[in-house]
């Protein structure tokens, strides 16, 4: 069995795991995928009629380690629309490799859910973002080095060479903007980790037109794009990125910024899956 043949597998073996613990129904009656980004763990508190999974318990699912990461899929409704939320991601930087980076949105795919809101937290490279900002993608920089697409192809995963001229879907990017607040449109790095950038990289990003960057979301796009699912980014921009401010960078700053965000996050999402129930 190849790896590519492996991995399909592996998904399968999840969804069909997801359908026979949360219903073959409820599974097919999904309208979005939620991903959670650091300190925005707290989001899936206000999933109506909730039903848990822990990652653990889903076969072949790697778990989070990091700090203001879950570990759960939460499957009911926000907003009218039925969701599936994963409260956390893992990272190549944990030691993951990018199909099993993927294999968690690569399953809820599989199981039919249509269209996936990928959220993040971001430092904040143009002049214009400050801390508590909200960034709607508009385009990334997969700068990992690496991609989940690599290898022996499996075309249950999308096409050989997948078209990436409109990875965050310009439907799903209006909706988003219809929500309320101040959404900036903006280009987001995909960087590998799990150290910070240096100022002399987010020069460099600046020059190729980054406009905010992190260690995650990227993979995950390509590999819904290829399968042929809808996607929308959302970067919190936790703080400005190194050479920017004079401070210095950490983790326990990204998860406060998502706590404090988490009522203007919960208010967005709540009113784009609202629209999304009556589209």
């Amino acid at each position: 069995m190849s790896a590519a043949e492996n991995e399909l597998a592996l998904v399968d073996r999840a969804a069909a795991c997801l359908r026979e613990r949360l219903g073959a129904e409820r599974m097919a009656s999904l309208r979005l995928g939620l991903v959670l980004g650091s300190g925005l763990k707290e989001f899936a508190r206000t999933v109506a009629a909730p039903i848990e999974m822990p990652f653990g318990d889903v076969p072949g699912w790697p778990q989070p380690r990091v700090e203001g990461h879950g570990g759960a899929l939460v499957v009911g409704t926000v907003g009218g629309a039925p969701v599936a939320c994963l409260t956390g991601r893992v990272h190549l930087y944990e030691g993951w490799r990018p199909a099993e980076v993927v294999r968690a949105v690569r399953t809820l795919r599989r199981c039919g859910v249509p269209d996936f809101l990928l959220t993040n937290a971001a430092g904040g490279i143009a002049d214009d973002l400050s801390a508590g900002d909200l960034m709607v993608l508009t385009d990334h920089l997969n700068l990992t080095g690496t991609t989940p697409l690599l290898g022996r192809h499996e075309p249950a995963f999308g096409p050989r060479f997948p078209d990436q001229s409109h990875v965050y879907a310009p439907r799903l990017r209006a909706v988003l903007q219809q929500c309320g607040g101040r959404l900036r449109p903006g280009v987001y790095a995909g960087l590998l980790g799990p150290s910070y950038e240096t100022p002399a990289e987010v020069r460099m990003l600046q020059s190729l037109g980054a406009d905010a960057v992190g260690m995650s979301t990227v993979h995950e796009a390509m590999a819904l794009n290829a399968m042929g699912a809808g996607v929308v980014g959302l970067s919190l921009v936790t703080n400005l990125a190194a050479g920017i401010a004079d401070q210095v960078l950490s983790h326990d700053e990204v998860v406060a910024a998502g706590a404090q965000a988490a009522t203007t996050l919960t208010d967005l999402v709540t009113e784009f899956c609202r629209r999304l129930a009556t589209a």
